[in-house]
């Protein structure tokens, strides 16, 4: 006979510790998705070396002295992603659309027009690009032949004294307590013994296959407000800095399930059957970083840049609610009909994320009015990424993770333009090495990029397509249960671009 336990967790609590980020996190607000005017994307955002586009100040701030006239631009992109997933052999898939105003800004320029001076203008420049947008649905099922999501909660469990998980308020306990208390609370794991100091929990889910779903839903935005200064220095070398203001604003929803039908060995016992645990999680800051470049025209049409950008240090904020759901296979035992009743919403200590900074070489040929051709290539180290206050127990750890599991990687950027009168064309290539040493949590990215512009004279319209490939395989939970399933994700995007010159 089945019995139905159903373990909500209502309420609000003000959490005095800090939330378990995970190495995922660090990487959400490291890693940049390729954004800004339809020309920066078509060309595969390779602009170090070229300025004079809205973006490309984004990646050399150097970029806005090659400006000759003022501009003024907006750009809005349609995202399409599907996600394949392959869980021990079952194939699924889901798809996700959004449209965002991505980009806009402004350039001024001031010339000197006397020719005594051999700096001869300073520019101006303040941008708005969304530099990452998480809209984002993932769908994953199959058939685990061996292992359940009670292993997960025995991860947080053992060593945790049970006189803690029996007697001690929810929203006085830490975070990896919580996670014991949900499992222990929902019967999911047993106690070795009722002594209240006994610190070992067994599975209470019986041995065998589960089936398992996982579905993940995340939304929100990364955005970035630059102000920018550049000048140059008789028309040959540039130099440019930025200042950033980052915001972002995360949510994501989690929803796991398990069922088996798997024999109770002992029928005296009460197993699991099946369960449902589900986790919304909200993380809003803001942050800071700064950028410097200088750009050369060695020749008329030869150039080259450099650029580095800093660190960005985030202040964060995160609030998680959790609600557990299990199903007891109860025969010859009465009905279990326990209510539980602490808080749904932890609402965690601000803490900062800095991410690590980027220095980008750049070189591109100008092929007098007729085209261009142009090479970006950054490096960026992810094992330098860190949580603070690092003395913190869950941080120091955490800190320890991101430092011994992720690298440092580089990503190549290949553009070109060909224009014929008023009509461009353009194309691109870019590759992105995985921030993981193992290179399959998250695999490599290649994208393949073009589009066309028209100038109208004072008024441009650009218009590009990208496409987007990486695989990853990142387990559903952080620890315990680290199965997760194969994920191919395909981007696809459309943006348009406005430009006036003044």
């Amino acid at each position: 006979m089945k019995k139905i336990l159903f373990l909500f967790i209502t309420g609000l609590t003000f959490s005095a510790s800090y939330s378990q980020e995970q190495i995922s996190d660090a990487i959400r607000y490291s890693q940049d998705n390729l954004t800004g005017t339809a020309r920066f994307r078509a060309m595969s955002g390779a602009f170090g070396a070229v300025g004079g586009d809205l973006s490309s100040i984004s990646v050399n701030p150097a970029g806005s002295a090659i400006f000759s006239n003022n501009q003024v631009g907006v750009s809005f992109s349609n995202q399409n992603i599907k996600n394949d997933s392959d869980y021990f052999g079952t194939k699924t898939s889901e798809k996700t659309n959004s449209f965002t105003l991505n980009q806009a800004g402004g350039v001024f320029v001031f010339h000197d027009r006397n020719p005594n001076n051999n700096w001869k203008k300073i520019a101006i420049a303040a941008t708005y690009e969304t530099t990452n947008n998480f809209k984002n649905d993932v769908f994953s099922a199959g058939t685990n032949p061996t292992k359940s999501v009670a292993d997960y909660f025995l991860s947080y469990a053992n060593g945790v004294p049970l006189d803690v998980l029996d007697n001690v308020p929810y929203g006085d306990l830490f975070y990896d307590e919580q996670q014991a208390h949900f499992g222990y609370q929902g019967y999911i794991i047993n106690p070795d013994s009722n002594d209240p100091e006994n610190t070992s929990y067994s599975t209470n889910v019986p041995e065998g296959s589960n089936d398992h779903i996982n579905e993940v839903y995340t939304t929100g935005y990364n955005s970035k407000l630059s102000f920018n200064i550049a000048t140059s220095y008789k028309d040959r070398i540039y130099f440019g800095a930025n200042l950033n203001a980052h915001i972002t604003d995360y949510r994501k929803s989690s929803y796991f399930r398990e069922s088996n039908e798997n024999q109770n060995p002992l029928e005296t016992n009460a197993t699991i059957s099946n369960l449902n645990f589900n986790t919304d999680q909200y993380t809003y800051g803001n942050g800071f970083s700064f950028q410097l470049g200088v750009l050369a025209k060695v020749t008329e049409s030869f150039r080259l840049g450099l650029a580095y950008e800093s660190n960005t240090w985030y202040e964060l904020y995160t609030e998680i609610s959790q609600n557990l759901r299990t199903t007891i296979q109860a025969d010859g035992e009465q009905p279990i009909t326990t209510t539980e009743n602490p808080q749904l919403i932890n609402v965690y200590e601000p803490y900062t994320l800095q991410t690590p900074g980027k220095v980008t070489f750049s070189g591109a040929y100008v092929f007098g009015k007729s085209g261009l051709i142009s090479i970006d290539y950054a490096i960026k180290d992810y094992s330098n990424s860190k949580f603070k206050p690092s003395n913190q127990d869950s941080f120091r750890k955490l800190n320890n993770e991101i430092s011994n599991e992720l690298t440092s990687n580089g990503e190549l950027r290949i553009g070109g333009e060909y224009k014929i009168k008023q009509l461009s064309l353009r194309g691109g290539y870019r590759f992105e090495g995985s921030p993981y040493k193992n290179g399959t949590t998250i695999g490599d990215l290649t994208s393949y990029s073009g589009g066309l512009g028209y100038n109208f004279g004072s008024t441009k319209l650009d218009l590009a397509y990208s496409y987007a490939e990486r695989k990853s395989n990142q387990g559903f939970f952080s620890q315990g249960f680290t199965n997760g399933a194969n994920i191919k994700s395909k981007l696809n995007t459309v943006s348009l671009t406005l430009l006036f010159e003044l």
